[in-house]
């Protein structure tokens, strides 16, 4: 057996554990690269983990259909969770459509809205949830574990693909036939609302196009950080599941 069938074999096994031991489990897909990976193994394996993705009313329109054609390669509606209207008409009013250019506090505010709060929703009443999120691709996911306790959420979290390098998620894609977001062939490797992503330059990390005038330290919407620590903070082993 070949070192990516090894880790193949070790994430099928992750969500089949998963799909057994947490339910009712969800999986929060960004619809990039990492995600339809998962989603294929999922819906492959006619796993009962259910996957939604956070419409933020944003995204790029190569991002959007990517949900279409999840329901044509495999007849599965994506659950979409989007932001309170009121809530996002206060900030534009307020900071104007655009306002999160403006500080890293209403950029954080904006992922809020858009993303944190439906989050909170999309999880309700779940055991677990899973993400697509990988230690290389950024300094901010370099302790990253498979399983994790989500204080935060009161829940376990699950990042199955969390010792996946980047030729292991395109060697899959590419091996399996797995649909994936257009913008990945035009420089974008990692993908999210369209006004705070931009296509990379050789050599840079794989995230520099998200929210790219910001530090690198901060790169982070808040999805998996609580009062600015990144939520990973206990490891919980296979053992004890």
């Amino acid at each position: 057996m070949s070192e990516f069938d090894t880790l193949l074999a070790a994430t099928q096994d992750t969500l089949a554990r998963i799909a057994r031991d947490f339910s009712p489990a969800v999986f929060a897909s960004s619809l990039a690269a990492e995600d339809m990976v998962l989603t294929d193994l999922i819906l492959r394996a006619t796993l009962s983990i259910g996957i939604f993705t956070l419409e933020t009313g944003r995204l790029h329109a190569e991002t959007l259909h990517v949900i279409d054609r999840i329901k044509e390669v495999y007849g599965y509606d994506v659950a979409l969770y989007r932001p309170e209207p009121a809530a996002v008409d206060a900030y534009v009013a307020q900071h104007g459509l655009n306002g999160f250019y403006d500080s890293i506090d209403l950029r954080k505010e904006c992922c809020r809205i858009r993303k944190i709060e439906p989050l909170g929703r999309a999880l309700t009443g779940n055991k677990a949830w899973v993400t697509g999120q990988r230690r290389a691709q950024s300094s901010t996911r370099a302790a990253l574990d498979v399983q994790e306790s989500d204080d935060a959420h009161r829940m376990t979290k699950f990042n199955p693909l969390a010792d996946w390098s980047e030729q292991d998620v395109w060697h899959y894609i590419r091996s399996n036939n797995v649909p994936y977001n257009s913008l990945h062939d035009k420089g974008y490797p990692s993908i999210g609302c369209e006004p705070c992503t931009r296509a990379v330059q050789p050599g840079e990390d794989v995230r520099a196009g998200r929210w790219w005038w910001e530090n690198p330290d901060t790169k982070e919407c808040g999805l998996h950080v609580v009062d600015g620590k990144l939520i990973r903070i206990k490891q919980v082993s296979a053992q004890q599941s």
